[in-house]
């Protein structure tokens, strides 16, 4: 008889263990969050692990979900706090952040300089087309071709330097 009374009692535990615990959100909403649970949130928020800050958030918006007037005055508090709080994005940036990036971009624009110098210095000298008798000759080509009859250089009005940027060559 004892034997039999054990062994079922085994079988529905293991029964109950197996089965998918099937609890609604619904009866979680129906009694407030305790006081313990949402005091000092504002400290306690960005050290809480992820998991637990998603848990407390859902059974706030569940209690939210029913008449307002239930909720407790550390509910309200707690969930404006966590919704529209100065933490996450929101959260101030640091005192020194601006400084921080005002020197990483002169690094970084000196680092450029550096790079620009070293490739000028060590670099042939420029392509044939970059002298002015050249550019001259694509001037005189350009009027030729008649290229931008209207406004361009093969108009009559046209007072510019036409492809001309560079020196001569020596």
């Amino acid at each position: 008889m004892v034997r039999t009374t054990a062994t079922s009692i085994l079988r529905s535990t293991i029964r109950a263990a197996r089965a998918p615990a099937m609890v609604p959100r619904a009866a979680a909403s129906t009694h407030a969050i305790s006081n313990p649970t949402l005091a000092n949130i504002e400290k306690r928020w960005e050290g809480m692990p992820s998991t637990e800050q998603a848990e407390l958030w859902m059974s706030l918006r569940d209690r939210m979900k029913e008449n307002w007037s239930e909720l407790t005055l550390q509910e309200k508090k707690a969930a404006y706090w966590i919704a529209f709080g100065p933490h996450g994005p929101r959260a101030q940036a640091p005192p020194d952040e601006s400084r921080k990036v005002a020197m990483y971009t002169a690094i970084g624009v000196l680092f450029s300089f550096a790079i620009f110098a070293t490739m000028r210095a060590f670099g042939g000298p420029g392509p044939r087309t970059m002298n002015k008798e050249y550019q001259e000759a694509s001037n005189e080509f350009l009027k030729n071709q008649r290229a931008e009859p209207l406004t361009g250089l093969s108009s009559d009005s046209y007072k510019g330097k036409g492809m001309v940027q560079s020196p001569p060559q020596h």
